[in-house]
């Protein structure tokens, strides 16, 4: 593997760990309601609040308030970053049927096997009649498809669609997406920088007006926060052109200046949360009224922190994470499945701790860490799973007649 990969390797293994300290850690945060809501009662808040334990801390809320705000716009950056490259590898037909074996048929998987177990731990945090039956026939009835973390799977299969329908029925994509503004990043990523930065304001300032961050809206299953979409959009498409440019050139070069200014841009991260959360907290409280703009500047607070915290991870990875890091890199060659299982072990092991007399920065710790164990030794066994039945598969198929022998492309598993 060559050097310029272990940055990207170890960032991805650093988000998915964050991932699941998020909804490790939302169990305990200071603004969850007062109990977990009924199961049956609309508008079945449940879905964001699967557990509700009495046991709290306000750093909590500081920190999913943190990762809320640009977690996910950096997963669709970095799902991007590869898209192009693979393309090109595979061709698209290869390319599409590989997308929608490994996004789409786990979407359907998880949404309708693994989804039930997992808000079974809800329903059984406040139901008279515990019983897999009880909860089954509850859910069957419910109006609302719940997709939990299982949403990312169907949008990013669609935006893989996009890129494949961009490559097919365009002929000079791949110089658009090369542009000057990718190409320059090495040297002015200020640039590229302020253009996400417009491009998100425009598109998240109006349906602000209308869609709170944390408002969800769904089609049957394909559920997408309204707001953030467009961010989304955005993030992925920056890491489709950034990713066609190279993987250790422009924005992403070790010796470019985003990486040499890399204190500024952490800075900056921090400086611009505190734009969006001061405004926040005051419109929360029900000042904005008297203080004109105050909404605004929360929203243009909240655009600029997402974008400047993704430069500033990048930036810090590209200058500190150059070399293999045995625990993240496993974490990072299992990531997609412990994004896949870890969530119903999450909310199993915050029903289980409910009773226990722990504080809550003891609790969490234990369900992250527990979670973590879990859903990659689950990841661990599914692949050894999947392995041996394709070498039976293959021994099978050298045991049987001849047949015309087929290359087969390989990759890492960075670009999965």
């Amino acid at each position: 593997m060559r050097q310029a990969s272990f940055p990207l390797r170890n960032l991805r293994g650093v988000l998915i760990v964050l991932i699941v300290s998020f909804h490790a850690f939302s169990a305990y945060i200071v603004s969850q309601p007062a109990e977990t809501p009924p199961f049956d009662r609309a508008p079945y808040e449940w879905i964001a609040f699967p557990i509700v334990d009495s046991a709290r801390w306000l750093g909590f809320d500081l920190y999913c308030a943190f990762q809320f705000l640009y977690l996910m716009q950096f997963m669709f950056l970095l799902s991007g970053l590869f898209v192009w490259q693979s393309l090109l590898r595979r061709g698209w037909r290869a390319y599409l049927f590989q997308r929608i074996v490994r996004l789409g048929i786990p979407f359907l998987l998880g949404t309708y096997v693994l989804m039930p177990l997992a808000y079974y731990a809800s329903y059984r945090a406040t139901a008279v009649d515990p019983s897999w039956s009880s909860f089954w026939s509850h859910w069957i009835e419910l109006p609302v498809t719940a997709t939990g973390p299982m949403w990312f799977l169907w949008f990013l299969t669609a935006l893989n669609f996009a890129a494949v329908a961009l490559y097919r029925l365009w002929p000079g994509s791949s110089a658009l997406l090369t542009s000057p503004l990718v190409a320059q990043a090495k040297t002015n990523p200020g640039a590229l920088f302020l253009a996400i930065v417009g491009v998100s304001a425009i598109a998240y300032v109006p349906l602000s007006a209308f869609y709170s961050p944390w408002k969800w809206v769904a089609f049957g299953p394909f559920e997408v926060q309204a707001a953030f979409a467009p961010q989304y959009v955005l993030y992925f498409l920056v890491g489709l052109a950034v990713g066609a440019y190279g993987y250790d050139r422009g924005l992403l070069d070790a010796d470019g200046m985003l990486v040499r200014r890399w204190p500024l841009w952490a800075v900056g991260s921090f400086a611009a949360f505190l734009l969006w959360i001061i405004p926040t907290a005051l419109v929360v409280k029900g000042v904005a009224a008297s203080i004109p703009g105050l909404q605004l500047a929360g929203d243009l607070g909240l655009v600029i922190f997402a974008a400047a915290t993704c430069f500033a991870m990048t930036a810090v990875f590209l200058r500190y994470a150059g070399g293999r890091w045995p625990v993240i890199d496993s974490i990072s060659e299992n990531a997609y499945a412990i994004y896949f299982f870890h969530y119903p072990i999450v909310l199993w092991l915050q029903l289980a701790l409910l009773s226990a007399d722990l504080p809550a920065v003891v609790k969490a710790p234990i369900v992250l860490l527990m979670a973590l164990l879990l859903s990659w030794g689950a990841s661990v066994m599914t692949n050894r799973a999947i392995a041996n039945a394709r070498l039976l598969a293959d021994r099978a198929a050298a045991s049987g007649p001849p047949s015309t022998p087929r290359g087969r492309v390989t990759e890492s598993n960075l670009s999965e």
